[in-house]
């Protein structure tokens, strides 16, 4: 059995990210500081520091940037199938506007990560998965990247891998119009899917007047069996095989909120490769939520097994 055997594969982009050191705009700001960071590389991550095999497929550049983002992913235990590309490693900037909010700006058109394709799928491996994670972001990125969606997930349902999918939407890349109908597709091969309460809105076409309960419901009626429309601080709420779970947050000073619905991700992934049951991942999942946003940065404050009750004994002691 190989490394990736039986853990997680998941495939998208993965960006440079810089962040502006000071508080304030970004033209004034003195210095930044080099990272990373992707939606599915989150996960990746996550999934990882928790002791599961992961697997990321991408393109990245012949540059530095490509250069640094295979040398963390590799340095996180996360197993790197790459195909270097002649056009540039994707760059955002991430300008801390005030203290308690944050403006990104992406440099992605035409990027190494934009010209994923079905064939940059090595044969055997998504075959191989334990669980294949997808997200809303690669389709979003051009029809080849698209393309590679449906390969992945079209090879998983053949070898009856299981499914996992983070809608994901983002506002920069498409519409919400255009998004919907390619986040009901996605909905509707999935085994297991993640949104955050507005994207199910954006997926179903419904107002703000439907709550999370039936948001989960509409989605679990286009086929996954375990669907989870996260909250943020509130939360979230599950309909796992027909049950109905209300998940509590984990209180938390937040410092950064972004890579939390990642960490989430990874949580109930990881428990679910471990044999964990169905409250236990929803748990280890909001704890890895929480985590994510106690320090800045993207995924750099995921945690390791022994860390996980670290939170909840800090609430004790504040008791």
């Amino acid at each position: 059995m190989s490394d990736a055997d039986g853990g997680l594969v998941t495939l998208g982009e993965t960006l440079g990210l810089l962040v502006a050191d000071d508080v304030g705009p970004l033209s004034l700001a003195r210095g930044m500081r080099l990272s990373m960071g992707g939606a599915e590389s989150n996960v990746a991550i996550g999934a990882a520091r928790l002791g599961v095999q992961a697997t990321w497929i991408g393109r990245l550049g012949n540059d530095p940037i490509g250069d640094l983002i295979e040398r963390q992913l590799l340095a996180e235990r996360v197993r790197c199938l790459v195909q270097r590309d002649p056009s540039p490693t994707a760059i955002m900037l991430r300008e801390r506007r005030t203290g308690t909010s944050t403006r990104v700006s992406y440099y992605r058109h035409g990027s190494a990560g934009s010209h994923l394709r079905p064939a940059d799928i090595p044969d055997g491996v998504v075959e191989k998965a334990g669980v294949l994670h997808l997200s809303g972001i690669t389709p979003a990125l051009g029809a080849e990247p698209a393309a590679a969606v449906r390969e992945a997930v079209r090879r998983a349902r053949q070898a009856g891998v299981l499914v996992s999918v983070d809608l994901n939407f983002r506002s920069r890349l498409w519409d919400a119009g255009t998004a919907a109908p390619v986040f009901r597709e996605l909905a509707a091969g999935a085994d297991i899917l993640f949104a955050g309460d507005d994207e199910a809105r954006i997926a179903l076409e419904k107002d703000d007047s439907v709550g999370p309960e039936a948001l989960a419901d509409a989605l679990a009626a286009l086929g996954p069996s375990e669907v989870v429309v996260k909250l943020g601080r509130h939360g979230a709420t599950a309909r796992i095989d027909g049950e109905l779970i209300e998940v509590p947050a984990v209180p938390v000073h937040a410092v950064d909120t972004v890579g939390a619905g990642d960490a989430f991700v990874a949580g109930y992934l990881a428990s679910r490769l471990l044999g964990r049951g169905v409250r236990d991942r929803l748990s280890t999942a909001a704890v890895t939520g929480a985590f994510a946003v106690t320090v800045p940065g993207d995924w750099e404050a995921f945690p390791r097994p022994h860390e996980l009750a670290l939170l909840t004994a800090e609430e004790d002691v504040q008791r």
